[in-house]
């Protein structure tokens, strides 16, 4: 359902909706300082070097576990240990593209490139160009491509629109969205390589030729090692259960918080607050969502490198009850329960079309 600013705060306790003129946005400017003053926006070279090391390291390992082990079923195990892999080098990516390593963009593209495009087969100016507008409108039905109907819709108005295959799955989108992420991984493949007709693309021979090298040495590795059967059964589980870590990885963010459409566009910092979810957690809650569970904190502040983002929630969320805007924040199953929920009420109308034509 898209929700406004200003009914979003109603609904919450003590909170107070401000405008979202040019005035309001001296509120993100005194949150910032905070944060600047704390430190938090320091680089972390040595933390970076030490997390870059160990992805590089654990997939190199992973792939010489396959070499070793040659044609037998327990390479089912080592697809599934590369599938968290590949998103750990999705999730490094991501902290590339925000310049969270690097502060300057040549070397940010470049790490960006051999993590996305060769490391995992995606591309990383297809997803640049795709990210950049989320960030900038998050939940934003018509500016944000995260959130425009495809397979899957993600408002009433859009229910209520679905033609072809949204709205043959609509009305059940709650019930198949785990299954539907089995397809995730082979979908990034697949944008990857159709954003290469883009006149957009920047670098487009570079980003082609780290892609085709990344297909062609994984299928080379996959039917040298492994017979074809066990080759095909590899490649389904690995980019299956890598398609569901990746999902399961972003779906938390926003999926089931309010939407926004035509001129609804609050000041900055409640665009990014309002619309994103923190998942609380510990340090393994950390490492397997890469810092994206405070989603809150790294939409305000992309550029934060991670290991910052946990002692920014704690100025963040005092500064938002400060000022009387909502913070969301739960656990990973209820983030979970929650998107679900959403995607279940919004397929209503579908469900209700179906009953009247019975």
């Amino acid at each position: 359902m898209t929700i406004s600013p200003q009914a979003v705060a109603a609904t919450v306790p003590g909170a107070r909706p401000r405008p979202s003129g040019a005035g309001a946005g001296s509120d993100f400017a005194r949150l910032s300082r905070r944060i600047t003053e704390a430190g938090l926006m320091r680089r972390r070279p040595g933390y970076y070097t030490t997390r870059l090391g160990l992805v590089i390291a654990l997939t190199a390992g992973g792939w010489g576990a396959f070499a070793a082990l040659g044609d037998t079923w327990w390479q089912m195990a080592t697809a599934a240990f590369l599938a968290l892999m590949f998103g750990q080098i999705a999730l490094v990516a991501h902290d590339l593209a925000h310049r969270q390593v690097f502060r300057r963009r040549r070397p940010s593209e470049l790490w960006g490139r051999l993590f996305g495009n060769l490391g995992i087969g995606m591309s990383y100016g297809w997803w640049m160009n795709k990210h950049t507008r989320h960030h900038a409108n998050p939940n934003h039905e018509e500016l944000d491509p995260d959130v425009a109907p495809d397979i899957l819709v993600w408002s009433t108005e859009q229910a209520r629109d679905a033609r072809g295959l949204a709205r043959l799955i609509g009305g059940h989108q709650a019930g198949l969205f785990f299954p539907l992420l089995t397809l995730e991984g082979f979908n990034l493949h697949v944008a990857s390589l159709r954003a290469l007709r883009s006149p957009g693309m920047k670098h487009r021979t570079l980003e082609a030729a780290l892609l085709l090298l990344h297909l062609a040495a994984y299928q080379s590795a996959l039917f040298l090692v492994l017979s074809p059967g066990k080759a095909v059964a590899f490649l389904a589980v690995h980019q299956c259960l890598f398609g569901v870590y990746l999902g399961c990885t972003f779906a938390p963010n926003h999926k089931g918080m309010p939407t926004f459409r035509g001129d609804e566009r609050p000041d900055f910092l409640r665009r990014q607050v309002l619309t994103s979810r923190n998942v609380r957690g510990g340090r393994l809650t950390d490492v397997l969502l890469g810092g994206l569970n405070y989603q809150i904190e790294h939409h305000l502040f992309p550029s934060m490198p991670t290991p910052h983002l946990r002692r920014a929630q704690t100025v963040v969320r005092a500064y938002c009850a400060e000022i009387g805007v909502p913070y969301h924040e739960t656990g990973l199953i209820q983030s979970y329960r929650e998107a679900l929920t959403h995607l279940h009420q919004i397929g209503e109308p579908i469900r209700q079309q179906r009953r009247r034509g019975a």
